[in-house]
């Protein structure tokens, strides 16, 4: 069956990436060390303007495309905008940082762009098999990007565990994805939705199934009992690496677990329901806890992602729209967290020197108050204090659980997470009350200082604005 120009137009953004990720990974052969700033330019243009043609090719409905394995809505918008605008910022802050050690490559962007491909194709799949392809694109980028110190033990035994892991990951859900078809015979999402809500109970064999794919997708997430991977792979890889990790894959794991949970398999809802009260309360727990033994804040950080995880799962178990707004909003609000995060050690880090212990944020309101008070607002963001845009992230959810009757588990996430804004206030404590050990000015690139000035102040603002809104 032939393929119509409406159909290519609906994946223009993804054709545009893909055709710019291969022009500058062969253009960047001839560029020297010295004008590697070209390959920089290139790749935030073609962000730039992949965000235009997703502007412009957007739909008021849901439309499918390439057989049914493509998919154009509302959501899959919102999501490739946000993630194109974490990346862009990703990309500016890791800019000086490989610059002091040697390390600006055209490589680190070119794989950054294909893992963004991957991201963009897993938001828009509307077949297992096109998920599945996406993720994949995705992992394998970031396996290398991990490793792209070649120099660095840590950096190649950070890209090793994940490598395993995350094929064991791909394996079970792969094999969930193998018994779903044995029970439905189809891999499109809404077909599978069908044939599910044309069974009068749920077979052993789509147990079967859902348990595999949902143990691959806690995987993929980070959630307990399958995190194992978050807090070494965080820690090895180098810290732009980290910070992309943390960030815009993020957004692309919230729609994966849309596209196959709700979309997919809506109909088990009151079996997977279950499972994510599991993973979420043991995320929850366990993150934050064991954060506050941590003295490294990219460990410290891991930690924090895996609680936050567990925040994720609950807008998504509620099983009601308002639960899955509350998500997604949820998501994309970490995701600017964590990329502001991860930048302010970038910010303070310099060649032979990772700031990446909480003791390097000693007194660092006596050497830039500015940026101390940046770092606060991102912290007291991510416990979830007013007025920030954390606080309404957190709020949204427990309201979405608590409407569904699950008062309980809403009680557990506030216990667990006034625990855990004991982490994130021992490093305000840190920077404002304790003497530093470094009297040096911070001295580093204008435009990262400009644009985490700028992430801060949206954290802060957007938190203002809902207030505004809410009241």
């Amino acid at each position: 069956m032939p393929l119509e120009t409406a159909e290519y137009l609906l994946a223009l953004p993804e054709i545009w990436v893909l055709g710019m990720a291969c022009l500058i990974l062969v253009l960047d052969l001839f560029i020297r060390d010295d004008s590697r700033i070209l390959t920089y330019l290139m790749v935030q243009a073609t962000l730039v303007v992949a965000a235009l043609i997703t502007l412009a090719v957007q739909v008021p409905e849901p439309v499918l495309a390439f057989g049914n394995t493509f998919i154009s809505d509302g959501m899959a918008t919102v999501l490739k905008l946000f993630i194109y605008l974490v990346t862009g910022m990703g990309f500016l802050y890791a800019r000086p940082y490989l610059q002091d050690r040697g390390l600006f490559k055209g490589e680190f962007y070119v794989l950054g762009l294909f893992a963004m491909l991957g991201m963009m194709i897993m938001v828009s799949a509307s077949h297992f098999l096109t998920i599945y392809l996406g993720l994949e694109l995705l992992s394998l980028c970031l396996y290398a990007m991990v490793a792209f110190n070649r120099d660095s033990g840590t950096c190649s035994e950070a890209a090793m565990k994940y490598f395993v892991l995350g094929a064991l990951a791909s394996g079970m859900l792969l094999y969930g994805i193998s018994m779903l078809y044995g029970a439905t015979g189809s891999l499109e999402i809404a077909a599978v939705a069908s044939a599910i809500a044309a069974e009068e109970g749920s077979s052993i064999v789509l147990i079967f199934a859902l348990c595999f794919i949902v143990v691959g997708l806690a995987f993929k997430l980070g959630a307990v009992p399958f995190h194992m991977w978050v807090p070494d792979v965080y820690h090895g890889a180098p810290t732009p690496v980290t910070l992309f990790i943390g960030s815009a894959p993020k957004i692309a794991a919230f729609a994966i677990v849309m596209r196959v949970l709700v979309d997919g398999l809506g109909g088990l809802v009151a079996d997977w329901q279950g499972m994510l009260v599991i993973l979420a309360v043991l995320s929850l727990a366990v993150g934050n806890v064991i954060a506050i033994a941590q003295t490294n804040l990219k460990r410290m950080l891991a930690y924090s992602t895996i609680s936050h995880v567990g925040f994720l799962l609950l807008g998504i178990l509620a099983g009601t729209p308002d639960g899955y707004a509350a998500a997604m909003f949820y998501i994309i609000t970490y995701a600017l967290m964590a990329v502001g995060a991860f930048g302010m050690i970038i910010l303070l880090s310099r060649a032979g020197f990772e700031a990446d212990e909480l003791e390097d944020f000693r007194g660092l309101n006596a050497r830039n108050p500015w940026f101390a008070f940046m770092m606060l607002i991102l912290m007291f963001s991510m416990a979830g204090v007013p007025p920030t845009v954390g606080f309404y992230a957190k709020l949204s959810v427990l309201q979405a659980v608590i409407q569904v009757d699950m008062v309980w588990l809403a009680l557990v996430a506030v216990f667990f997470s006034v625990i855990g804004a004991f982490y994130y206030i021992r490093l305000v404590k840190i920077m404002y009350f304790d003497s530093p050990t470094d009297e040096a000015a911070l001295q580093s690139n204008p435009g990262l200082r400009a644009v985490l000035s700028v992430n801060g102040l949206a954290v802060l603002g957007l938190g203002v604005f809902c207030c505004c809104i809410s009241s």
